[in-house]
């Protein structure tokens, strides 16, 4: 990644795609960690998860995300003592558009990428107008809404500050993605985001 004058100052180069623009129609990995990743969530038991009370909380509301988000739908989901992983899918429909299905690629859950503006790319204005239905939109308002309700219940927990996404290209991506999240607790000893779970 070339130097850019923001990089000094700002310590850390953007995780987004520049490309992209994260309110198009896609199937988004998202995976959100606690801070300093503690088990505020609950624990691994016998390959199973056991949920804490804010865990719970946390799984409820991804579960309440496509009341509060039009056109998204959730594909497989995980809670972890540290960490959520989930699936985000954006599917927009097309009103009163005429649109030109010649060169259109059925491809399932990823959906045919947009053409590319090379002098106006989308990621240069991510953070200038997040706007409604964006992946960091989304993601923002269910960790609001799981710090809030928290709080709210006198249960500690602070998320980490940036989340993690991954644009899902394929069908066989989404599969092996899927799998992942569902094996997850009993995959727990060898998974990268294990932690003690002390601070």
């Amino acid at each position: 990644m070339s130097q850019g004058k923001f990089q000094n100052k700002y310590r850390i180069p953007s995780i987004r795609a520049q490309w992209w623009d994260y309110g198009w129609n896609g199937a988004y990995f998202i995976t959100i960690c606690t801070q300093d990743r503690k088990h505020y969530f609950g624990e691994i038991q016998n390959n199973k998860m056991i949920l804490s009370g804010v865990g719970i909380i946390a799984d409820l509301l991804w579960h309440q995300i496509p009341i509060h988000n039009k056109n998204v739908e959730l594909g497989d989901f995980v809670v972890m003592p540290n960490h959520i992983h989930g699936i985000l899918i954006i599917d927009k429909q097309l009103d009163n558009v005429n649109v030109d299905n010649t060169n259109n690629v059925e491809t399932g859950h990823a959906l045919p990428l947009p053409p590319i503006v090379e002098f106006n790319k989308p990621g240069s204005q991510r953070f200038q107008n997040i706007g409604k239905n964006t992946i960091s939109s989304i993601v923002g308002s269910y960790k609001s809404a799981v710090t809030k309700h928290a709080n709210r219940l006198g249960y500690p927990h602070q998320w980490q500050k940036l989340f993690y996404d991954n644009i899902i290209r394929d069908n066989n991506q989404y599969q092996r993605i899927s799998d992942y999240i569902v094996s997850n607790p009993e995959n727990w000893a060898k998974d990268k985001f294990k932690t003690d779970g002390k601070s």
